[in-house]
């Protein structure tokens, strides 16, 4: 039968009152580590504990903003509150479809991704007791909560005096996201408890010591980004996206630690637009140093080069550097383009190689995945001349005035070749320096 939770040693003591309100909505937002989803789920498992132990079938409905996050990230907190709890044996676990299920009760935990908003609307699950909302400001809008939440509690358990809903996420740097404002709409609402926690907040010590270390990283070498990243405080949007300060110049590669391995990155332009190509290095300790810069701007040529005439340049830059560092590159990275392909078919004729198309998402969240990385002082450049129009297209970088005070803020699309080149490389190897 597992054992019974005591509150004292699994949920620190800032989370009390979340577990002990009586209100139907409970939003906790925060920063990063705060371990508020790992409470969520322990709640919503002896929620369930309750209800088994009366011989009553309880479900519960968990949803991400797609199908394809779900099981390593709201599947999994499940998993592990049931390791906590010393329950697993009681379950059974599924992932076509993807459910979790009480062997004796049938009483089931459901996941569901956004992105399929049929299943959501047009849900029959009966005997709900609670439904939760992970990483919700990654949904669309509020639309999601407005369309599916009306179902979920038509299908109450009888046996329940409500339905919990759950929302968790870490607030958005832009005041003018959609969810900062929804919450903001929600503060007078006496249905609905808000709770904001942060890795502060841990008092039981679950926080390790090498976590610590790299939250003091991001602290010392960009305040702002940890004040958003792990205070989870709405810091705003200004109009420079990447702070410099986190570019560190080196002369020489000796100067880091020893190198890994080298990858290659591209952004092609052609005609009209500039074609930008990147070798980085990975390091021992997981370092991205940018090695050297490709870059040919047809603006300032009357002829302009086919894509015959890159795959012969971009070849011999790449022998160049394999030469230089002792590596065979392991990876070249390119964008999903028309062009890419072109050059793509062009390498594949005349070398037998391809490159490696980045499944890209939305330009906001890749921009992201870069200001964290570079937040953690771990992004170098060698100071060569061939590294100047790469710095100087990532100070160029900002964001478009006219979208900040929206839920969508975008970038301004100029003299950014290099700047997404390294967004490719930094979204295709985020695991292997280190990321989320």
């Amino acid at each position: 039968m597992g054992k019974s939770i005591k509150l004292t040693d699994n949920v620190n003591p800032h989370f009390y009152k979340m577990w002990r309100t009586d209100k139907p909505y409970i939003v906790c937002n925060g920063g990063r580590g705060s371990f508020k989803s790992s409470v969520i789920s322990l709640k919503l498992l002896t929620m369930m504990k309750k209800h088994i132990q009366n011989n009553h079938q309880a479900n519960v409905i968990c949803i991400r903003e797609n199908t394809n996050n779900l099981r390593d990230s709201v599947y999994r907190q499940i998993e592990m509150a049931m390791e906590w709890l010393g329950c697993v044996d009681e379950f059974q676990f599924r992932t076509s479809p993807l459910q979790i299920v009480h062997r004796r009760t049938g009483s089931t935990f459901y996941f569901y991704g956004a992105n399929d908003p049929y299943k959501l609307k047009s849900n029959t699950v009966p005997n709900i007791i609670g439904v939760w909302f992970e990483e919700a400001a990654n949904l669309k809008s509020a639309e999601v909560f407005d369309q599916a939440t009306p179902t979920f509690l038509r299908h109450k358990s009888p046996f329940a005096k409500q339905v919990k809903v759950f929302y968790s996420y870490n607030p958005p740097r832009n005041s003018y996201h959609w969810i900062n404002e929804w919450v903001e709409q929600k503060r007078g609402d006496s249905d609905y408890f808000i709770d904001t926690s942060t890795y502060l907040d841990d008092e039981l010590g679950f926080t390790t010591e090498q976590q610590l270390k790299l939250i003091n990283s991001y602290k010392q070498n960009d305040e702002e980004y940890y004040r958003w990243l792990y205070l989870g405080e709405v810091t705003g949007l200004g109009t420079n996206i990447y702070s410099m300060n986190n570019f560190h110049a080196i002369s020489n590669i000796n100067e880091i630690d020893p190198l890994r391995g080298i990858l290659f990155s591209l952004d092609t332009g052609y005609e009209v637009s500039a074609t930008a190509y990147l070798c980085l290095g990975i390091t021992s300790s997981r370092q991205l140093v940018l090695l050297d810069t490709y870059y040919y701007d047809p603006t300032k040529h009357g002829i302009k080069k086919a894509a015959s005439d890159f795959a012969v340049d971009l070849r011999k830059f790449e022998k160049k550097q394999e030469e230089r560092y002792g590596f065979t590159h392991y990876r070249r990275y390119a964008d999903s383009a028309t062009a890419d392909f072109a050059l793509d078919n062009e390498y594949m004729k005349d070398y037998g190689l391809r490159f490696k198309h980045v499944a890209k998402t939305n330009k906001f969240a890749m921009i992201g995945y870069v200001q964290n990385f570079l937040a953690t002082g771990k992004f170098f450049y060698l100071a060569r001349p061939s590294a100047d129009i790469f710095i100087e297209e990532h100070k160029q970088y900002q964001w478009d005035e006219k979208s900040i005070q929206t839920d969508a803020p975008r970038p301004i699309k100029v003299h950014d070749h290099t700047v997404d080149c390294l967004q490719y490389a930094i979204l295709s190897e985020r695991f292997t320096l280190g990321m989320k």
